[in-house]
């Protein structure tokens, strides 16, 4: 594969050389200064070679799966480059200067590594949409991260942070929020942000504080309670109640209103909190441990969960 790309020279645009058990980067690579995708995943390369600097015009680099152990300086010099897979390595540092000339990166993938902290300099991928930590060491995350303004999905499931920084507000357009099996105690206000999933389970804030109302004084109305009692009573046929409301038409008409809990089968006016379902995950969804982008497999609460014994955590409804 190598022979016939060296044969192209400059207009070889794609290389993959998966899984060919390889130690070592080719040092040829710098005659292929028209490369747009080079694939090395499922070797076992402990280093970048030099002369990848070469390749200025890459735009998707795969070292998925090998022995790296940092996110190298050479990096830097891959100025068109959009999509870096750095998944399954050993990488538990990144070179100073690794991020200083990524400016087109969009996706960067280091899921399955031993990363225990991210530089401040990860705020210069002013590009960056899609961004992977699964399965690492992070305790903190640190704020520059969150000066990300073009960040869609931030995924940091399996770590160990205990605590998001106040400053993830300012992700204005971040829609994909991932802390799934963390030490999480309390969670930052996200009123600013555009989330549209928000997955958290396995975290403790749940146990210590419970979810609260946004307006609780309308939780609980008068008229709901109220509504309440009279549609249980009429489901139980109390006599007294079903000839009592045929002399109240007001009353018939907003009875009429009702809604059914799915899951208990309670009757219920405008809202319901005492009921919790866990939804399975589509059979469609595909799962990835390298690459995890998709929605993954989250049991997801639909409503607050509050039982007659007392608050019961253990999810969060999808925002």
């Amino acid at each position: 594969m190598l022979v016939r790309a060296l044969k192209g020279g400059k207009n070889t645009k794609i290389v993959t050389l998966s899984g060919k058990k390889i130690t070592k980067m080719p040092s040829s690579l710098d005659k292929l200064p028209g490369l747009k995708t080079l694939n090395l995943q499922n070797n076992r390369i402990s280093k970048v070679c030099s002369e990848i600097s070469t390749l200025t015009q890459l735009t998707v680099l795969n070292l998925g799966n090998n022995l790296l152990e940092e996110i190298p300086e050479e990096m830097k010099y891959l100025t068109s480059l959009k999509k870096l897979h750095l998944f399954g390595n050993k990488i538990c540092k990144f070179a100073s200067g690794a991020c200083d000339g990524l400016q087109n990166l969009i996706l960067l993938n280091l899921n399955n590594n031993e990363l225990a902290w991210i530089p401040q300099e990860i705020s210069r991928l002013k590009n960056l949409k899609y961004l992977s930590i699964n399965h690492n060491q992070l305790a903190s995350i640190p704020k520059e991260l969150c000066f990300l303004k073009n960040l869609f999905e931030l995924h940091l499931n399996y770590n160990q942070l205990i605590c998001i920084p106040e400053e993830i507000k300012f992700l204005k357009e971040l829609q994909k929020l991932l802390l799934v099996r963390n030490n999480i105690e309390v969670l930052p206000k996200f009123q600013n942000l555009k989330l549209r999933e928000f997955y958290c389970e396995g975290n403790p804030l749940f146990l210590k504080e419970p979810v609260t109302a946004v307006q609780q004084d309308d939780v609980w109305s008068l008229q709901e309670i109220t509504s309440r009692f009279i549609m249980n009573e009429l489901s139980e046929k109390n006599p007294f109640v079903m000839q009592a409301i045929t002399w109240h038409p007001l009353v018939k008409n907003i009875m009429s209103q009702r809604r059914k809990c799915a899951i208990c089968g309670k009757y219920f006016l405008t809202i319901w909190l005492e009921c919790v379902e866990f939804v399975p995950p589509s059979k469609k969804w595909k799962i990835s441990r390298n690459l995890q982008l998709v929605p993954l497999q989250i049991l997801i609460c639909s409503y607050t969960c509050f039982n007659q014994r007392g608050p019961n955590l253990f999810g969060i409804a999808q925002v």
